[in-house]
């Protein structure tokens, strides 16, 4: 039988520990499909034979099962067990002359057998199992399209079971590829847009969907859903270009909501300059720290009740610093006590003014109401003098005389309770209306559930929800006015209404999905996902009060104050004052990733409004000074048809924009127009004389050479003399050098026809053309190196039969001299 090596000593300890040893080595020659060497150790010989799971199993169950047997019978056996069932075999020990009995108490003493076995069948099991299992996973990964990204490293091909007899091994654990974004330069399409043959990376970047300034999308077909269903095909040639809607407003007034913020953004300037720069040399913004929202609800009138109006209100009561004119020697406690007490009093303040749009709604919606129902809106809204004259004026002075009192004291609310709860016991509550069993709730500080009696019959009372049909902003209100106690913090008060959401308060939805305020509605053009209804910007804004350590992108939601979730006018402004001035005595400067995405995207939507000053303002505000510097550029490329001198001068004036981008800009849309001669003089006021060199050689020069006006080839490349130019000896010079010596050889030549002596300046000027124009000749066909565009090829050959001809007229020998590289010696 054939069993594998097992280490063990004739200690219990020492058993156990070469039992695991044992079972880890199975388990890993297990795992790779095939047992390896195995030792026979019936005949105590280290011979090696190849194990088959399918074949062998029953046999080698058989043989342990023999070996238990052996193990327990004490008494000496005639014959070893390998000569069982097989008398041609002559068993090792015999032919050594070893006694056999001894070779099997020596076995078994060293080798266990029995324990072994017992562990041998239970890892074999249990390796199996996790093989039948493993191969499962890889066979559920087994489709036709997926992707290694999604688990495809588990995946197993296909395998033929050779028969039945046979068990499928699971195949080697193969992980996943990572990928990684390949640059266009990098890419197998770049450079084989017209390899015809393969239609697919021809043709694959035509037939995508891509993105264009200004969100345009360009696309085939019609725009769908993926569960929707379209008449149109995407088989077609036509190109379809989409103006993706960001704005819910037309387009002169989402001008007039962005210049309004960004004008006082921008003009209100501290002792400091709003745009400085940093240590690169980059321009960048420097906001204000007055920069409040005070200052900016100061742009709306005291009578305007917009949304944005509340919005930067409640961003004043809830984070703009406070002017309590505490003493120096006032204790910690007591001033935050006090600070508390003004915090509240301004978000009791704005809550109010707030709502009492809302309880004027409900009152004349409903004119025939009962004097107690609007006594209660009253309450909501926390107007007391009104609840107060209406009690009066029905005759209900009493309970007048309880309104006078709101809020009250512990004392108060606790008489009140007792009578609440003495009108349960005697089941008194039933003979009570709602809305007065409401009014004395909310004067007893019970602003969630009113216990009924729950009688039967006419007795019966249920449960009354005190803030059940008010909306979200009341709902609070009764849980600052009257649920809560004075010390209370606001941060308590968002907690007692935060746990009421759902069961006694309505949620907190935005305001253009109310139907009791219309003012400002604008007409949705856009769906918010079922299941992801964000809450309304005023409710995150007391929610981010309440809990400091809340993430700001969590807050600033473009669908929590308005139907367009690509608006981010409100949310960028908002993230300028919050990141700025949440905390003033702590006062830190810094951006994040998200912030900087942020900032791209609302100056998308200024530059799809024509407003590229305002976009690059923006900009300025990213943190990185290569990010920042990359995306004016970006931008600045884009918009370079409409920079005109005054969007110049507020460009490079008030934002402190470096010309050269400008004309960097400038010169590449010149080239996207095929204004080649333009975009070299743009370059140049760029100062990037590289760019402009290249233009200068690869397109001008040889449109030049072809006309022979070696006037305007000097003046091309005379403008990088002096400055830093890469490969200047060996490519713009050789034309300056080739314009000298065309210019210069004629007038030579002319000189010596005449009678008059050359002198020895002459003589020399002749002997170094002679010199340098072979090395020209050796070099000029470098200068311009593409062969496919015809009029390198006519320079090419027109500069070198140029320079043949001038110089044979004065030494028919000197082009024949050997041709050295050209260093550019050439005078």
């Amino acid at each position: 039988m054939a069993r594998f090596r097992a280490y063990a000593s004739e200690s219990e300890d020492e058993h156990g520990s070469a039992s695991e040893s044992a079972e880890v080595e199975v388990q890993e020659q297990k795992s790779n499909g095939v047992y390896g060497a195995v030792e026979s150790e019936d005949s105590g010989m280290g011979t090696e034979e190849e194990y088959h799971p399918s074949d062998g199993m029953d046999e080698d169950e058989d043989a342990e099962r023999e070996d238990e047997e052996d193990f327990q019978d004490s008494s000496p056996q005639p014959e070893p067990r390998a000569t069982i069932g097989d008398p041609t075999i002559i068993p090792w020990a015999r032919g050594a002359g070893v006694d056999p009995h001894r070779i099997h108490v020596m076995q078994s003493a060293f080798f266990r057998v029995p324990e072994e076995a017992r562990a041998m069948r239970e890892v074999e099991e249990h390796v199996k199992a996790r093989s039948v299992k493993k191969l499962a996973l890889s066979n559920t990964l087994n489709r036709k399209h997926s992707r290694d990204s999604d688990g495809d490293g588990l995946r197993a091909d296909s395998v033929q079971r050779r028969s039945f007899a046979h068990d499928m091994e699971p195949l080697p654990y193969r992980p996943s590829r990572k990928y990684a974004r390949v640059g266009n330069a990098a890419s197998a399409v770049s450079g084989n847009e017209n390899a015809l043959i393969d239609a697919g990376l021809t043709m694959g970047r035509s037939f995508r969907v891509g993105w264009g300034p200004g969100g345009t999308l360009a696309h085939l077909g019609h725009l769908c859903g993926p569960a929707d269903s379209s008449s149109e095909t995407a088989n077609s040639s036509i190109v379809n270009i989409t103006s993706i809607p960001i704005f819910t407003s037309s387009q002169e007034e989402s001008v007039k909501r962005a210049t309004r913020l960004l004008s006082h953004h921008l003009g209100h300037k501290n002792k400091d300059p709003a745009i400085v720069m940093d240590a690169d040399g980059i321009p960048c913004a420097n906001p204000s720290p007055d920069l409040t929202f005070t200052s900016f609800a100061s742009l709306f009138s005291a009578t305007d009740t917009s949304f944005e109006a509340n919005l930067f209100r409640l961003g004043r009561a809830l984070f703009d610093p406070l002017d309590v004119r505490l003493a120096d020697d006032i204790t910690e406690d007591a001033r935050e006590r006090i600070v508390n007490l003004h915090r509240k009093e301004a978000l009791s303040g704005w809550l109010q003014a707030n709502v009492a749009s809302y309880v004027e709604s409900d009152l004349r919606n409903n004119p025939d109401s009962e004097w107690s129902t609007t006594v209660f809106s009253y309450l909501t809204g926390n107007q007391i003098a009104k609840a107060c004259d209406l009690a009066i004026d029905t005759g209900n002075v009493r309970l007048a005389t309880l309104i006078s009192q709101c809020p009250g004291d512990a004392d108060f609310k606790e008489d009140l309770r007792a009578q609440l709860t003495l009108w349960r016991e005697q089941r008194v509550d039933a003979h009570v209306s709602d809305d007065v069993r409401k009014i004395y709730a909310l004067l007893a500080g019970v602003v969630d559930i009113l216990e009924g009696s729950n009688g039967a019959g006419p007795e019966r009372c249920p449960n009354l929800p005190i803030a059940k049909g008010l909306d979200w902003k009341r709902a609070f209100g009764v849980q600052l006015w009257f649920g809560q106690s004075m010390d209370a913090s606001i941060s308590d008060v968002f907690a007692a209404y935060h746990e009421s959401i759902g069961t006694n308060a309505s949620s907190p939805i935005p305001w253009y999905k109310e139907t009791s305020t219309s003012q400002d509605q604008d007409t949705p053009m856009w769906k918010t996902p079922e299941g992801a209804d964000p809450p309304d910007i005023l409710y995150s804004l007391i929610r981010l009060f309440a809990e400091p350590n809340l993430s700001l992108s969590d807050v600033l939601i473009p669908f929590s104050y308005g139907a367009a979730p690509l608006d981010y006018r409100l949310s960028w402004h908002l993230y300028i004052i919050l990141s700025r001035n949440v905390d003033p005595d702590d006062h830190v400067e810094g951006h994040s990733p998200s912030a900087d995405l942020l900032a791209n995207s609302y100056a998308m939507q200024l530059e799809r409004l024509g407003l590229i000053q305002e976009a690059a303002f923006v900009l300025l505000h990213i943190e990185g000074s290569a990010g920042r510097k990359s995306a004016i550029k970006e931008l600045l490329c884009r918009s370079a048809p409409t920079l005109d001198a005054y969007m110049l001068k507020g460009l490079c004036g008030s934002l402190r924009i470096p010309d050269s981008w400008v004309h960097e800009a400038k010169a590449v849309h010149a080239l996207s127009r095929s204004d080649v001669y333009g975009a070299y003089e743009y370059y140049l006021q760029a100062g990037m004389y590289n760019a402009a060199h290249d233009i200068a050689v690869m397109q001008l020069a040889p449109d030049v050479v072809i006309r022979k006006d070696m006037a305007l080839l000097q003046e091309l490349f005379q403008r990088f003399s002096g400055q830093p130019v890469r490969d200047w000896n060996v490519r713009g010079k050789v034309f300056l050098d080739y314009a000298h010596a065309m210019i210069r050889l004629p007038e030579l030549r002319e000189f010596y026809r005449t009678d008059a002596i050359p002198d020895a300046s002459h003589t020399a000027e002749v002997e170094d053309f002679a010199r340098s124009i072979p090395k020209l000749l050796a070099i000029l066909p470098d200068v311009l190196p593409d062969r496919k565009d015809i009029r390198h090829k006519v320079a090419v050959s027109e500069m070198l039969t140029g320079l043949t001809l001038r110089l044979d007229q004065f030494r028919p020998l000197s082009v024949r001299l050997p041709c050295t590289r050209y260093t550019g010696e050439i005078s």
